[in-house]
């Protein structure tokens, strides 16, 4: 049996314009494609979408009519459950109209005068089939926290404003919330939608005096496409204030990253840029919004070179390790007792690198991982070339980064540099950073403490930087404390820094922790440590950061100091 092919109906267009030449010219443009029924004004389109709701595919929708313009029309099928999942094409002769009929549901738009006919026949035929027949916006148009729109729907947006529109001046901007998860949690997920909506809610209204459109990316993410604003602080402290009048007992904090409108620059780009800005202020509540600019194009493509050059400077030793001197002052003169090794970068493009352009970069990406275990390698090489040359061996403390601590390999790679060099586990010293002992900090305590039961003799770097108390010394197994160097600064001028040194080195003495102070750059400076008891400095008052060949000099300097000694 010969089944027959089922005959498919043609979708149901309504095309309304108050002027019939309009809709006879579409009628005449789609009627080989779908079927065509009219309106010449809004109420009557209403009527018919009402007559046809159950077939009706899609609305090509003049704005400006009598009676009821398209505008009002778009806004009682956004309230009607059974129209607002229709399609909406506008007809505008007015490109001013455009963004508000988008905010207003719009899908897509055909202008006055009407376009060739086969770019007509294209539009309308790509929204049907990607809508299938439905309005385009119908399986996730709103994010249902907040009423925003969704990602994919807000880009969809975006990207045709920037395709039709290429010259209006449109700025991305994001605006995020601290520690989201950690106000959820504390609060209650109720709590937090309050407060996306809250923040939706502040955003609809700074877009209800503007152009633009807004969505909730991601959980705690807002990104906004609107006409260039003179001050966006202005925004943000709207919404800062609306977020904070929630509760007077949650601390809610915003931050705002902006990328200003830029020829040929399309909205993925132009968001990706905000939210580096924005990125680049987390955590900074006393300035919480960064407008993205060229020193930060600059600075984005420099640190792509440079994570795509890590591992041939690696191998190619464009890493260099220098050799900062740590001298003991108790004993008249001051002996060079050890020394700390500082990584620098000469690029054979962009020469010598600041580490604080790169070490930075290389912690928040992971990498850092393959510089220390660079600095180790050498430190251990030199150690070995040094005695070599002068018959004792100088002690190096080296980093340990966090990527480093939570490495399961840590103590075998550790082992190893120590084996395959000849080394003493006291030839190498690990320098750990106060911070890192407030992440994970019972699992740090327990791999430090094996660390030193090999061996290792470990330093607290940066002690004083402002993340533990004093009385937590006594829970961390260390055997050095490094003093940060901002405490040594202003201790000639400030009787209280000086003061707040005594008592460090004081707790220090009664732990039985050695104290080396960093950053000494003046005689009275390193007249004051010494006198209040501190063991050994640091600092450009005795040498910078040097190379191992110019760092012998001071070796050489300290053994003729002691052999003088001897001799008297």
């Amino acid at each position: 049996m010969i089944r027959s092919k089922q005959i498919e109906r043609p979708k149901l267009v309504l095309v309304v314009d108050d002027h019939e030449i309009n809709r006879d010219a579409l009628g005449a443009i789609l009627e080989d494609d779908y079927s065509i029924i009219y309106a010449g004004d809004g109420k009557e389109a209403l009527e018919q979408m009402h007559r046809y709701e159950d077939e009706l595919s899609m609305v090509l929708l003049d704005l400006n009519m009598p009676v009821m313009n398209g505008y009002e029309v778009m806004e009682y099928m956004q309230g009607d459950e059974l129209l607002r999942d229709i399609p909406i094409i506008v007809l505008t002769a007015d490109k001013n109209a455009e963004l508000k009929a988008l905010q207003m549901g719009a899908a897509d738009f055909i202008t006055k005068p009407f376009d060739i006919p086969e770019v007509i026949v294209a539009r309308v035929g790509g929204l049907m089939e990607r809508s299938d027949g439905k309005k385009l916006i119908s399986a996730a148009e709103h994010d249902r926290v907040t009423g925003l729109y969704t990602r994919n729907f807000f880009f969809e947006y975006a990207g045709r404003l920037y395709k039709y529109h290429p010259d209006m001046h449109m700025d991305a901007v994001v605006v995020d919330i601290e520690q989201f998860h950690t106000i959820n949690a504390l609060n209650g997920r109720d709590f937090g939608n309050e407060l996306l909506r809250t923040i939706g809610d502040g955003i609809r209204a700074f877009l209800s005096e503007t152009e633009g459109i807004a969505s909730r990316i991601e959980a705690d993410r807002f990104e906004i496409y609107c006409l260039g604003q003179p001050d966006y602080q202005v925004l943000l402290d709207r919404l800062q204030d609306k977020a904070s009048c929630l509760s007077q007992k949650v601390s809610i904090h915003l931050r705002m990253g902006v990328m200003p409108w830029r020829c040929g620059v399309d909205p993925v780009l132009m968001f990706d840029q905000a939210r580096a800005a924005c990125n680049l202020v987390r955590g900074d509540y006393k300035n919480p919004l960064m407008i993205y600019d060229e020193e930060m194009r600059r600075r984005e493509l420099l640190n792509q070179r440079l994570l795509n050059d890590l591992n041939d400077a690696a191998r190619d030793f464009q890493l260099k390790v220098y050799y900062q001197p740590k001298y003991d002052v108790q004993t008249d003169p001051p002996r060079l007792r050890s020394a700390e090794a500082l990584i620098r970068w000469v690029h054979p493009e962009l020469g010598m690198i600041s580490p604080g352009d790169f070490i930075p970069l290389f912690e928040g990406n992971g990498l850092i991982s393959i510089v220390d275990s660079f600095v180790w390698s050498e430190a251990a090489r030199q150690i070995l070339r040094w005695e070599e040359k002068y018959g004792y061996r100088i002690p190096v403390s080296v980093n340990l980064s966090r990527a480093d601590i939570f490495d399961p390999t840590l103590l075998e790679r550790l082992e190893r540099l120590i084996r395959d060099n000849g080394l003493d586990f006291k030839d190498i010293k690990l320098e750990v950073t106060e911070s890192a002992y407030t992440d994970k900090g019972m699992d740090l305590l327990e791999i430090v403490r094996r660390l030193r039961e090999l061996g290792f003799e470990i330093e607290m770097d940066d002690f004083g930087s402002g993340y533990s108390s004093l009385n937590m010394l006594s829970d961390m197994p260390i055997d050095v404390l490094k003093m940060d160097m901002k405490f040594i600064r202003n201790i000639e001028s400030s009787e209280t820094d000086m003061q707040l040194v005594r008592l460090i080195l004081d707790i220090a003495k009664y732990l039985r922790l050695r104290v080396v102070a960093e950053g000494v750059e003046t005689r009275g400076q390193l007249s004051l440590l010494k006198n209040a008891g501190c063991d050994l400095v640091q600092g450009f008052y005795f040498s910078r950061p040097l190379p191992p060949e110019e760092f012998e000099a001071l070796i050489e300097k300290d053994l003729a100091a002691a052999r003088r000694e001897t001799e008297a």
